[in-house]
């Protein structure tokens, strides 16, 4: 039954991508819940909260994408071995500092930017409409996001460019 009128052959590739970004949602939700358990000092309110609240955003993402996977009619992948193996981010120890975890959430961030790119290119390849309008959501927060982390790490006084 192709009830979405798509290409299957072309959503082969689109669906690839997606686990990919699965995989590296579900390893960003986990740096997240590591971050907010173990974040200490003088930032902690701040970030034990925000963390919280990204952490819970990022459970969501992570069931659109694999409802989104199987719309397509394909698998999602959904053990952690497999994820290890396919995430273009990686683990994070327990007694990172403060700012480092921002910083290196920011990484985490243009890694799940570049891979959501790769996924709208796949799915434009595939007349995929649904894929698009779902990844470009997703893009426009984690952009948003970053630029809230990338202000919080900035010293006082600090300006951004003009435009």
């Amino acid at each position: 039954m192709n009830y979405l009128n798509l290409d299957k052959k072309k959503t082969t590739t689109t669906a690839k991508e997606l686990n990919v970004l699965l995989a590296d949602y579900h390893l960003y939700y986990q740096k997240l819940r590591n971050f907010h358990w173990n974040v200490v000092g003088s930032n902690f309110f701040d970030l034990h909260i925000k963390f919280e609240e990204m952490y819970e955003d990022a459970k969501l993402k992570v069931d659109e994408i694999a409802e989104r996977i199987l719309t397509l009619r394909f698998q999602p992948t959904s053990n952690f071995t497999d994820y290890l193996k396919m995430s273009n981010i990686k683990e994070s120890s327990e007694d990172t500092e403060d700012v480092e975890m921002v910083k290196i959430l920011l990484d985490d961030h243009g890694k799940l930017l570049k891979q959501m790119r790769k996924v709208i290119e796949k799915a434009d390849e595939a007349g995929d409409e649904g894929t698009i309008d779902m990844i470009g959501g997703f893009i426009g927060h984690i952009e948003k996001i970053s630029w809230m982390l990338d202000a919080w790490i900035m010293k006082t006084g600090d300006k951004h460019p003009e435009a």
